[in-house]
């Protein structure tokens, strides 16, 4: 099959390497509009289901991106001038730059054409048995067939900046500060030995207030410093390259389309759906579709069926994260409702943002009722522990007065 990839992110360059593992005759390119090494974004977030994953999709890559990942095993909350840490799952982090590296050499060296400053118009796809759209948010081949795919996008209402910094945080850092115009918050994480990525986030009121809209980026990056310097201890932030020193204020736009297959085309990651960065899925829910699409064009000879088989498949899973992705953008869109109670129960419940229950219950409510959840499910734990135990130590001591008597020659009558 001649395979077309538009887009050189996570899910075209992964996509390639499942497709020439499978069979290496296949004739695949994948065309990157930008030059190579120039990417956006700082670092991006997994956790181990992905990487076992990977794992059997192709060891080697999954290998490489282990050895090139940073981890963390608890999450650290900063409200005000208080502190709160939880244990967590164990997370990992790795350079957006590095990652794709990582995947265009591994796709190169199965033979797969990776080609950098090709970009791809929609009016001009290439030549190809399949085109897979994986060129992002902003598709332009989605775009281009709109009515065909039924493409629908919805903006939140905070307003969000992406950034670098060198300071390496040891866990997932959250730090929630408040100011005359209201709460500002970032998170942070790292992804190298040498930076990690901080993603600021605020109420468009926030930051009309604090004058940020309308700052360039150097002043804002200042000012931002000044802010978060508790979480900062002192090392700068570091900002997107633009040349025209704009700050890079974003809305987030949450994308969904009827369908993710047009004739010969079928779109990939986050040209075919999006979810909030809050929940950090973005780049493993690429990487997903890429080894599902993989799969099922490896499983089925007809290739309508298997575009078909994929986006059931891929919808269907995608339900339950996109219904957490809506509720943790909705909990920091109405984050006064929680910030102030005691820190550790404003961070027990930022780990229960994607509850559909949450936004209808009182929050403190929510809190003891969670917590006597939690009792009532470490009781239950512990009754399915021991009632092996209870019933085998029932049965030696019923066993124990017949095993005396038989010892002792006497009769004995059973129950």
């Amino acid at each position: 099959m001649k395979i077309a990839c538009v887009g050189g992110g996570p899910a075209g360059l992964y996509f390639s390497i499942l497709m020439k593992r499978q069979d290496p005759s296949h004739d695949i390119t994948v065309h990157e509009r930008n030059p190579a090494g120039s990417t956006y974004g700082w670092g991006v977030t997994y956790w181990s289901e992905l990487l076992e994953k990977l794992r059997e999709g192709d060891p080697e890559t999954a290998h490489a991106i282990s050895q090139n990942s940073v981890s963390w095993t608890s999450g650290v909350a900063h409200v005000r001038d208080r502190t709160t840490v939880q244990p967590g799952d164990e997370g990992f982090g790795i350079g957006r730059h590095r990652l794709l590296e990582l995947l265009a050499e591994r796709a190169r060296s199965l033979g797969v054409r990776v080609e950098y400053e090709s970009e791809v118009t929609a009016d001009a796809l290439p030549d190809a048995d399949l085109v897979v759209a994986g060129d992002g948010v902003h598709s332009a081949v989605r775009e281009r067939y709109a009515d065909r795919f039924g493409s629908d996008i919805a903006l939140g209402r905070n307003a969000y900046i992406w950034l670098g910094t060198t300071k390496v945080f040891d866990s997932f850092t959250f730090s929630f500060q408040e100011t005359d115009h209201g709460w500002i918050w970032a998170y942070g994480y790292p992804f190298s030995g040498e930076q990690s990525t901080c993603v600021i986030e605020c109420s468009p009121r926030t930051l009309a207030g604090l004058g940020l809209d309308g700052m360039g980026e150097a002043d804002g990056l200042a000012r931002l410093e000044k802010i978060f310097a508790d979480i900062l201890d002192g090392h700068p932030l570091i900002g997107r390259e633009k040349g025209d020193g704009a700050a890079q204020w974003l809305t987030f736009r949450t994308l969904t389309n009827r369908t993710w297959r047009h004739g010969d085309i079928v779109l990939l990651g986050d040209a075919a759906h999006t979810t909030h960065y809050s929940i950090g899925a973005g780049t493993t829910l690429a990487l997903e579709d890429a080894i599902c699409l993989a799969r099922e064009l490896g499983a089925q000879p007809d290739k309508q069926a298997a575009l078909a088989a994929y986006e059931r498949r891929r919808k269907a899973d995608l339900l339950r994260l996109q219904s957490a992705a809506r509720y943790s953008a909705q909990w920091y869109e109405n984050l006064p409702r929680y910030i102030h109670l005691p820190p550790e129960q404003m961070f027990a419940l930022l780990g229960q943002r994607h509850s559909p229950l949450l936004p209808y219950v009182p929050p403190q409510l929510y809190y003891r009722l969670d917590r006597a959840a939690g009792r009532l499910e470490a009781l239950r734990r512990l009754k399915r522990w021991l009632g092996p135990k209870l019933a085998r130590t029932s049965q030696s001591r019923a066993l124990a007065p017949r095993k005396e008597a038989a010892r002792q020659g006497a009769p004995h009558q059973e129950a």
